[in-house]
């Protein structure tokens, strides 16, 4: 008997085949005629992953599904499938087909012959490049019916669904949620096709029911034929990206134009509620005293941010009262249970909001500027998409708010005087111009004052700058406390205030004025020095001397000089005849440059001389100028007057160019001058260039540079400034003397004095003048004699007009002197016959009138 005849023989040969199948390596499916698995082998039950018995009756469509294309693959023998195990896991393979009758019965036969790893990652498999799990964007593959087929990793990391959670659904079915725009969602899945795919940006929701934006790129695959047989969806996650372009672009556009800062955080609010409709977004502002204040809650009922509009923040002031105390988020998910929101549930649990998440706005120094609040109608706790969400509206919240605080500073600088904090001139202008508006239509009286301080200038320059900022700060605390409740202050310039007073007569103004200079004339310590400030007020009227402020301002100023020259500490109402005056003060100026443009100043000199025997020391020089006109000017109207208008410096210039030219001349026709003393602005000596100016002028002239000495006022000690003490120090290298003027009139520090290079001081004559009726007087210029002697600096003593006088300072140790004991000022000829004739030391009178002043 033949070999397969006895195989034959010893088994059943229903058994032999089943036993063939079930040992077979590829798995194998028998179906029916509804397409229900009736059998699989073992290699089928390995490759699903569940036992027979879960798998009988089951469809074979649920089991086995071919790939996208896979009827289009000309090059491979076998159909492409997939087949999606209970465990989510994804297998491939390629199967054949075959169909068998049994009675009347059709079975199919489906033989799987799964992939081996190199063959499943291979770049020319249709699908596996695209749905690769390592991407970030969510893949679904969806059949004709728009069912899901296939999901990668990336959908599980995305939306937290399993591969076989979604098997059978439609995207819809997965991705819609409570605001998910229906029109999207039918868009996407209607079927239509465009080149490149379509693309649509919608609202979805993970499986744990937290929404985020997608982008959702559609492609449909089209077979051989023409039918669209698949299609790929690809989501990616553009919550982020969004909700920066969105909040960005709208609201830096708002911030451009300038919207203000409640409009600003309305659009901030109202563009979270359409990026997050699940919330509701409200902005308090947080004020310097810990008080909320609402600045937009546009999905919130207006009472309810009323009412919290006032309340200080604390450790337990709901969400946002208690965010703003710590300086920290402040997460409530549950209002009606939570200790923060026992004094406010009441509040916002009838107007069904259950949760709220506050975030504090911060400044870059750390300042709670604001809180931005999160209110959901939930109980639930913020998810990653509304963390992300408020940290970038917390960053444009500040950002808007640090715009404001700058604006503002801007507007403070624009309109506000930086040292004292009063409105300048710009914003005097347009309050003003609304009080007189006022006036003119309530047929009312307003009045103009001009401040200005009393020799300001002499303060300014013993005290320093340092010290006459502090003045003008106290002046301008005095101004606002004394001036009347609805009075307007401002600073105009320098040592310069108005004050508008709004429906204010005469007599009240009268009381106004002796309120201000009453108050103003109280002493201050500034340093270590005792200031007793005082004011000269001018003041006008509207209606009666003007109806517009510049005018009324100028009217105020005239009737201001008119005080000073009055005496100063007082004020004076404008009359007519003001104007004659200031009208003549300016012709003065102009007439003054003229004059140092052609020369027209003339100098003389006043000796100095040894106190015991008249000898000549040296010459001071002193300006004079005549004018056609105005006659002859005394130095005390035209100095300030140049001081005021810009010309000191050309001033200065001239009187140097001109007294060492006559130095020069004098040596010249051999006259034994041994030095001239020029005394030098403030001004000037602040300027660096004086060093190489003098330098210039002495080389210009062959003189030596220890033939000249510069006088400097007593205030320059008292200015702590580095590129003062450097002009200083450069003027002593070159050998220039330097004398201190007027010693003892002002507020030096001798610690100061120490440190400058000064060779002399000049006693003012207001101690030499009374030495012989004053005891204070004596005991004054003794002290300056000593001083100048413990320094080892000479002393030279001004105004000596009498033998009494002279000796006195003799006995105290001052051995030079200048006054009208020994000469008037002379011209340059009076000099040389000065110089050569004799003289004796005895009295010699002043004239009549004759000027003291000097420059």
């Amino acid at each position: 008997m033949p070999d397969r005849d006895k195989a034959l023989s010893i088994a059943d040969p229903h058994q032999l085949f089943r036993t063939s199948l079930e040992q077979a390596t590829d798995a194998v499916f028998i179906l029916n005629t509804d397409n229900k698995v009736i059998f699989l082998n073992a290699a089928a039950e390995a490759l699903y992953g569940a036992s027979r018995t879960q798998v009988f009756g089951m469809n074979v469509e649920a089991l086995v599904q071919k790939l996208p294309g896979a009827d289009a693959q000309r090059a491979q023998p076998l159909p492409a499938v997939q087949i999606l195990r209970p465990d989510g896991e994804l297998r491939f393979g390629h199967v054949a087909e075959s169909s068998t009758r049994l009675g009347d019965a059709t079975l199919r036969t489906l033989l799987v012959k799964v992939a081996s790893p190199p063959d499943a990652s291979r770049d020319d498999h249709p699908l596996l490049s695209v749905i690769a799990d390592e991407i970030d964007s969510a893949v679904l593959v969806v059949d004709a019916d728009w069912h899901i087929v296939y999901a990668n990793a990336g959908l599980t990391r995305m939306l937290g669904y399993k591969p076989w959670e979604l098997r059978g659904k439609t995207p819809r079915e997965i991705l819609a949620g409570e605001f998910t725009d229906p029109g999207v969602m039918q868009r996407l899945h209607a079927q239509r096709s465009s080149p490149g795919g379509e693309r649509h940006e919608a609202l979805v929701y993970a499986r744990n029911g937290s929404a985020l934006w997608v982008s959702a790129t559609v492609r449909h695959l089209v077979s051989a034929t023409g039918d669209r047989h698949h299609a790929i969806v690809i989501l990616s996650d553009i919550t982020q990206q969004r909700a920066y372009e969105m909040l960005q672009r709208k609201v830096l556009q708002a911030m451009v134009m300038e919207q203000p800062l409640p409009a600003v955080m309305e659009l901030i609010c109202e563009e979270v509620q359409r990026v997050a409709p699940s919330v509701i977004a409200s902005v308090l502002r947080v004020d310097a005293d810990g008080r909320l204040h609402p600045l937009a809650a546009p999905g919130l009922p207006p009472g309810y941010a009323a009412a919290l509009d006032g309340l200080t923040i604390g450790p337990s002031v709901g969400s946002c009262g208690t965010a703003a105390w710590l300086g920290e988020p402040v997460m409530v998910s549950d209002i009606a249970n939570d200790p923060l929101w026992v004094d406010f549930r009441d509040l916002a649990l009838p107007l069904g909001l259950a949760a709220c998440w506050s975030y504090p706005i911060k400044a870059s120094d750390g300042r709670v500027l604001a809180t931005l609040a999160f209110y959901c109608r939930t109980v639930r706790q913020p998810d990653a998409f509304h963390q992300q969400l408020a940290e970038v509206c917390a960053s444009l919240c500040k950002l808007a708010f640090e715009r404001e605080e700058a604006a503002e500073r801007i507007l403070q600088l624009d309109h506000y005087d930086s040292l004292t904090g009063l409105p300048n001139r710009s914003l005097l202008q347009m309050q003003a111009g609304t009080l007189l508006l006022a006036a003119r239509s309530a047929g009312t009286t307003l009045s103009v004052l001009f401040v200005d301080l009393d020799r300001f200038k002499h303060i300014n320059d013993s005290l320093g700058h340092v010290g006459g900022d502090k003045l003008l700060r106290e002046v301008a605390q005095r101004l606002s406390a004394h001036a009347g409740d609805s009075a307007l202050v401002a600073r105009l310039s320098g040592d310069e205030f108005a004050l508008v007073l709004p429906d204010s007569d005469r007599a009240q103004t009268i009381a106004a004025g002796k309120r201000i200079l009453a108050a103003l004339r109280q002493p201050l310590r500034i340093d270590h020095a005792s200031i007793a400030p005082s004011a000269s007020i001018g003041i006008s009227m509207f209606p009666a001397d003007g109806d517009a402020l510049d005018y009324l301002l100028h009217c105020a100023e005239m009737a201001m000089y008119d005080a000073k020259a009055a005496g100063r500490n007082l004020f004076r109402f404008f009359s007519i005849e003001m104007n004659w005056a200031a009208q003549e003060r300016l012709a003065l100026e102009s007439a003054l440059r003229d004059a140092l443009l052609a020369e027209e100043l003339h100098l003389n000199f006043q000796p100095q001389v040894f106190l015991r025997d008249g000898r000549l020391y040296g010459l001071e020089v002193l300006v004079r100028w005549h004018h056609p006109h105005f006659g002859m000017v005394s130095p005390d109207r035209f100095v300030p007057l140049a001081e005021d208008s810009g010309l000191i410096g050309a001033l200065d210039r001239w009187v140097l160019e001109q007294s060492c030219a006559q130095l020069a001349a004098w040596r010249r026709e051999g006259l034994s001058v041994p030095t001239i003393s020029v005394n030098i602005s403030p001004a000037s000596f602040r300027d660096p260039g004086l060093p190489a100016q003098v330098a210039e002028t002495l080389a210009r002239h062959g003189l030596p540079a220890q033939a000249l000495v510069l006088e400097m006022t007593e205030g320059l000690l008292m200015e702590d400034d580095a590129s003062l003490a450097a002009t200083v120090a450069a003027i002593h290298a070159q050998g220039v003397r330097l004398s201190m003027d007027d010693f003892g009139t002002g507020y030096s520090s001798l610690g100061y004095l120490r440190q400058l290079p000064v060779h002399q001081l000049k006693l003012d004559k207001s101690f030499v003048i009374d030495l012989e009726s004053d005891a204070a007087a004596r005991e004054l210029a003794s002290a300056v004699i000593r001083i100048g002697d413990s320094l080892k600096l000479a002393v030279i003593a001004e105004g000596v007009e009498n033998e009494a006088q002279r000796r006195f300072l003799l006995s105290q140790g001052c051995h030079m002197g200048q006054g009208y004991l020994f000469s008037r000022p002379l011209d340059a000829l009076a000099v040389a016959k000065w110089i050569a004739a004799p003289r004796a030391v005895e009295p010699h009178p002043a004239e009549h009138g004759e000027m003291h002043s000097r420059r």
